[in-house]
């Protein structure tokens, strides 16, 4: 992956914007709202993780959607779409070889695999009873959005799907893998889209009519219809998430959270919750004037 850096003092101006004090997508400010030592293993430390074996099938999954909208309408049936499930594996593993280790030698290992594709078939299919994408022409897929706001923070992501209507009507839609949460993890799960419809106001001057999760895990949909009144809220809290992350670190002070995620993560061997010691903080290079512009540019999934 690659980052972006900015020089000090002066930053970075997009345009003729507001000088770019730093960036953040809804992956890494989750990671921060869930962890903030979590936040700094992964953009500070930029310690490497073992890829997910569940984190993985999500990317294959999203995959397979965004070319199955490459085809005819007449075409974009279950059938075609499985069909897309073994090649889209094969370019993965092209780009990234190290997946093949995600599964043990020998038949255990094969079985292991297949009960994994098997997983994928399964929410593959699951989609086609939330909606017909032979009725659909979606304006963008895996689209790169950002935008900066008045006080010089970037914020980017990418959305799975932008639908417009032909009155201009936009709706965000986003396929999640895992099962919807519950009703008190809700408000966690629509961040991440009122984030990316914070960006697409900010950029369009309208806010988007709908906000879509579609859980492919159980084939739960949640739809929201955001206000200005929301996206001025979400751009507070991000605003207040960047305040926290600066104030980490200039003082150097990552407070380790628990949570029942820490069950998944690969950093329990140095987080002092588990009885480990984070490792030195780097240093940073005298033209970085902030923590994120470390943060990667490259596609995050936020499926589980």
């Amino acid at each position: 992956m690659t980052t972006t850096e900015a020089g000090t003092g002066t930053g970075e101006r997009g345009g003729t914007g507001p000088v770019v004090i730093g960036s953040l997508s809804p992956s890494r400010a989750g990671d921060f709202m869930t962890c903030p030592l979590l936040y700094r293993f992964r953009v500070i430390d930029r310690i490497p993780e073992r890829p997910s074996a569940a984190a993985v099938r999500g990317t294959l999954v999203h995959a397979v959607l965004e070319r199955l909208y490459d085809l005819p309408a007449e075409r974009r049936v279950a059938a075609e779409a499985l069909e897309l499930l073994g090649p889209q594996w094969e370019r993965l593993l092209a780009a990234e070889p190290e997946l093949a280790t995600l599964f043990g030698e020998g038949a255990s290992g094969e079985a292991e695999r297949a009960a994994w594709l098997e997983q994928a078939r399964s929410m593959v299919e699951r989609y086609f009873t939330l909606e017909d994408p032979r009725r659909l022409e979606p304006a963008e897929r895996e689209v790169f959005v950002e935008t900066v706001l008045d006080s010089g923070l970037k914020l980017r992501g990418y959305i799975d799907r932008v639908d417009v209507a032909p009155s201009g009507d936009v709706r965000i839609v986003d396929y999640k893998t895992g099962a919807a949460p519950r009703a008190d993890f809700e408000a966690r799960a629509l961040f991440q889209m009122k984030f990316y419809a914070l960006v697409l106001w900010r950029r369009q001057g309208r806010v988007p009519r709908l906000l879509q999760l579609m859980y492919l895990g159980n084939g739960e949909v949640l739809r929201y219809e955001p206000d200005e009144a929301d996206l001025l809220a979400t751009e507070r809290k991000v605003e207040a998430l960047w305040a926290a992350i600066r104030r980490a670190m200039e003082t150097g002070e990552w407070r380790h959270r628990r949570s029942r995620l820490c069950d998944w993560c690969d950093h329990q061997s140095r987080c002092p919750g588990f009885g480990g010691t984070p490792p030195p903080l780097p240093a940073a290079p005298v033209d970085r004037p902030s923590p994120a512009d470390l943060e990667p540019a490259g596609r995050e999934r936020d499926d589980l």
